[in-house]
């Protein structure tokens, strides 16, 4: 049976990082529907979230595959299954979980930082120009507006809407009568079986002989490792780069990102 592996934040992809997005996972999702004689294709996803877009196509991706192809989709949930990462999981027939895997977690979250105070403080003067009144929306190192605000909640009522749709239809009756389910809350995976969010505490090769004998095999559909993960996956592994203004951009973004990375699954406790 294919087994494809999506692991990591949803989005953040990089030569340094793992991650998932659609261009990322599309290739080992081909390769696995691709095998005829497999009924069932196993998904295993463990992501706290991220970019609601790439977690759309790869949902969808999955869902076309198995319907081109006839195969029935199972998914299973190692440590977390939230926001993004549970609207992937949604793409399975079959939702299995731990009984202490994170699941849930069904809404939209925009975060930043603002510098106002702190430009003041070092005595920076912030110059912008702009053809369109909002083009500047949202700038960091500018005073919030409200204005600004609302229409930042407008899009994410609209990208809620969307996700809550998709769980009413994924789910369907199986969904509990709770108030709670689309309040951002996440829960155990036990829990997430009495709110009718995932099927059962399973372990996927249990559930795959219990489905088609004993005699059932994983066949991991591994992604083609970059050059960098050829050579250890690090930087400077086999030769030398010089440092350039570019590369200390380069490795201060990764940085910032890995941060926000390690802050998404902490939030999960994890």
């Amino acid at each position: 049976m294919p087994v494809v592996r999506l692991s990591g934040v949803i989005g953040q992809v990089s030569p340094l990082r793992q991650g998932i997005s659609l261009a990322s996972v599309a290739p080992q999702l081909k390769r696995a529907f691709a095998i005829k004689k497999a009924p069932m294709v196993a998904v295993v996803v463990n992501s706290p979230g991220g970019s609601p877009v790439q977690s759309h196509l790869v949902y969808k991706r999955i869902r076309a595959l198995a319907e081109e192809n006839g195969q029935e989709v199972v998914v299973a949930v190692e440590d977390v299954a939230a926001s993004g990462g549970y609207m992937i999981a949604l793409a399975g027939d079959h939702i299995l979980v731990d009984p202490s895997s994170v699941v849930g977690s069904i809404g939209v979250v925009s975060a930043g930082f603002g510098f106002t105070g702190l430009i003041e403080k070092l005595g920076i003067e912030r110059r912008v120009h702009t053809a369109g009144e909002n083009k500047a929306m949202l700038d960091p190192f500018q005073p919030e507006r409200e204005s600004d605000v609302q229409h930042l909640k407008s899009l994410q009522r609209d990208v809620h809407d969307m996700f809550i749709a998709l769980v009413q239809g994924r789910r369907g009756a199986r969904l509990a009568d709770d108030p709670t389910l689309y309040s951002g809350a996440f829960w155990s995976g036990a829990r997430g079986v009495e709110l009718g969010l995932v099927d059962e505490v399973g372990e996927l090769r249990s559930y795959l002989r219990g489905r088609f004998g004993e005699d059932v095999r994983l066949q991991p559909i591994e992604g083609k490792r970059g050059l960098l993960g050829r050579f250890g996956g690090s930087r400077g592994v086999g030769a030398a780069r010089p440092v350039s203004g570019a590369f200390v951009a380069e490795l201060a973004g990764e940085t910032l990102a890995a941060v926000e990375e390690r802050a998404l699954w902490n939030r999960f406790g994890l």
